[in-house]
Order: C-alpha cells, then structure tokens, then sequence
C-alpha cells in the first residue's frame, strides 16, 4: 500500500484530481458570484426567458417564425441560418482551395504565379475585411430595373443574387432522401472495394458506380414522380424580383468573404499534402505509362489525403466559428439574433452561454465527422 501511495503514477493522478476540483470550484464560485449580483440588481436568472414572446422580425430565415414566436425559436432561425452560411462555405472553400493547391504544384509557370498571388492575397487580408469588402461590391451593383442578367436564369443586382430554381413538387422531398441513400451506398461501396483491392491485389473502378447511385436514384424517383419539370424563372418587378430562389447581398457577402479566406489556407494544405507524397512513387506511376490523371487520382491523393485531412479539419471548424461575424453585414446568424435577444431580456450570461455551447456542439460534430472520414482513407499497412 505504501509503495502505491507513494508511486509516480498515483501522484499524477492526485494532482490531476486536485486540479479538476480546484476548477470546478472556481467555476462554481464565479457563477454564484454573477448570480448574486444579478439577483441585487432584480435581474432574472435562469433559461425561462427562451419560452417567452421575442417580439422582433427575423428577415432571412430557413423555418417558419413570427414576432409572436419565442425566443427559442429564434435562436433555431439563427443557428439554422449559421449551419446553411457554413455549409456553403465549406463547400465553396473546399472546391476552390483544391482547384488552387493543385495548380499551385502544376507545370505551368503562369497557373503558378496566379494561384500562389491568389494565396497571398485572401491569407493576408482579414476576414472581416474581406467580408465588408464584398457586402460594398454587392450594394453597388445595379438596381433591380438595370440588374445584370445571367444567360436568362437568373439575375444579379443589388438585391443580391437570383437565380431560377424548379418549382415546389413533393417529390422534391424524396429526390433529397434518395441522394443520401446514394451516397452511402456509395461509401459502402468503396469500402468494400477498397478491401477488395487490399486483399487481392485487384482494382475496382467505383467511379461509374457511384456515379449512378448518387445520381440515379434521385432520377429515378424524379421519373417515378411523373417527372416534373416546371422551373421558377425570377422576373423583375417594380423594385424587387418575384419567382426563383435568392441569395440576399448578407448571406453572400459572409459567405464569399469567409470562404475565400479559408480557401488560400485549405490551397496551402492541398499544396503541402501532394508535395509530401514520395517523388519515387509518382515516377514509377510514369514509367508504366499511367495517365496524369489516374495518378492524381489514385497515387498521389490517397497518400496525400493522409497529411491534408488533419489541418482541413481546423479550417473547417474556423470558418465555422468564422461565420459569427455575420453581424458586420447584418445577416441573422446565431449570434446577431443572440444579440438581439440579450439586449431585449438583458440575461446575457444565459445567452452568451447559450450561443457558446452551440458553437462547441457545431465544432465537435465537424471534428467527429471529419476524424471518422480520416480514418476511412487511411492507408492500412499489411
């Protein structure tokens, strides 16, 4: 008993203890402490205030609300609102900053020169700059009369982005479930044809399959449902647009702003990630006369996924956390709407905790999802 009480691991372990506790004590005593002083200003405390009437317009939003809806309800406008801005971010960022990662490790000095000034200048400009600087673009575009208009489906204005769109159908619904369906069909199927390969040595070509899960099932129910075809074609009128979906000028100031700065980071990623697979595996791919393609394809980004996965999961989880400066140009995201509703019930401490524990719920899935894919290109050893 002496020997364990007194061992190097048993110490570590008390320690760790002590300073937990220490923690959460501190914790425990600041929090009382902000209680207290609420209490003596008649401030209230507590989460009560989310079933209360908000009172205000949400202008852009994704679900049903009113002014005579909660608070609660509010904030779900905010945060779905946040989750769409990132999304589209990512997806805008990702697609650009491989396009410019791969150019940047090209043979072609001048798509080299571009792609490495493209870098320099989105990495070394503030987001938040960036972001204002793109919201001054969109305002001074044209009015709606003298919008400019792109090949007849859509318009592009001061008024923000226009664009036609097919008409609401319930098959719609459907089409949507069908497209995950196909893209884990397809996942599956790539990993089983990756083990195959593994096992016997053996390609298999998912490229063709996947293509016709992820796009034939939602054909499919498309023809199943009758095949509407009915598109909603925006029009001007009088000094707005009417028909089509849009794109308002905050909604695409934040999301070219942070996506942009994110894709000169995730550039430099891609960059690092093919320069770090070895020299000698890409001149063997060459000497049996593979063409470049296939050899990006399926020697040089498998190997390179390895090194790229890690850093793009941090540039996921910042452009994330990037989209809460939404409140520069005025886009209803989770925290200008938290705003909103601190100012108005004036509990801050609640809404402020509110919108951080949002934040790390948003960043814990992303890193969960993006380890889980890192662990599915992983090179498996023999």
């Amino acid at each position: 008993m002496k020997d364990i009480l007194y061992s190097e691991s048993f110490r570590t372990v008390i320690y760790q203890v002590a300073l937990a506790a220490a923690v959460v004590f501190l914790g425990l005593f600041l929090y009382q402490n902000v209680v207290e002083n609420l209490q003596r200003q008649n401030i209230a405390t507590g989460f009560g205030f989310l079933g209360e009437v908000a009172q205000f317009q949400i202008g852009e939003r994704l679900i049903e609300y009113s002014p005579r809806d909660s608070y609660g309800r509010a904030l779900l406008v905010g945060l779905m609102n946040t989750l769409t801005v990132s999304a589209a971010g990512i997806l805008v960022a990702t697609v650009i900053g491989f396009a410019v990662g791969i150019a940047r490790v090209s043979g072609n000095w001048l798509l080299q020169r571009i792609s490495l000034t493209y870098v320099e200048v989105v990495r070394n400009i503030p987001v938040i700059l960036q972001v204002i600087f793109w919201s001054a673009v969109i305002r001074n575009l044209p009015a709606p009369r003298q919008a400019i208009e792109l090949f007849g489906f859509g318009y592009l204005s001061n008024r923000g982005l226009m664009v036609a769109v097919p008409a609401a159908h319930p098959a719609h619904g459907w089409m949507g479930w069908a497209l995950v369906l196909g893209v884990i069909l397809t996942l599956i199927g790539l990993r089983l044809a990756r083990r195959h390969r593994e096992n016997t040595g053996k390609y298999v070509d998912m490229l063709g399959p996947g293509l016709a899960l992820v796009l034939g099932l939602p054909l499919a129910v498309w023809l199943f449902a009758g095949a509407p075809h009915a598109i909603s074609f925006p029009e001007p009128k009088g000094f707005s647009f009417v028909g089509g979906s849009a794109l308002s000028p905050e909604f695409f100031a934040l999301m070219l702003g942070i996506s942009l700065y994110s894709s000169g980071f995730i550039a430099e990623i891609v960059r690092a990630g093919i320069q770090a697979t070895p020299k000698g595996q890409v001149e063997a791919a060459r000497s049996i006369s593979l063409r470049p393609g296939f050899i990006l394809r399926y020697v040089i980004l498998p190997q390179a996924l390895r090194v790229i996965v890690p850093p793009l999961t941090s540039q996921y989880v910042s452009l994330i956390k990037n989209s809460s400066i939404a409140v520069v140009v005025g886009y209803p995201d989770l925290v200008n709407i938290g705003n909103t509703v601190m100012n108005q019930t004036g509990q801050a401490v609640e809404a402020i905790a509110v919108m951080m524990l949002v934040y790390l719920i948003i960043s814990l899935v992303t890193s969960l999802l993006m380890n889980f894919y890192n662990r599915l290109v992983a090179i498996k050893e023999r």
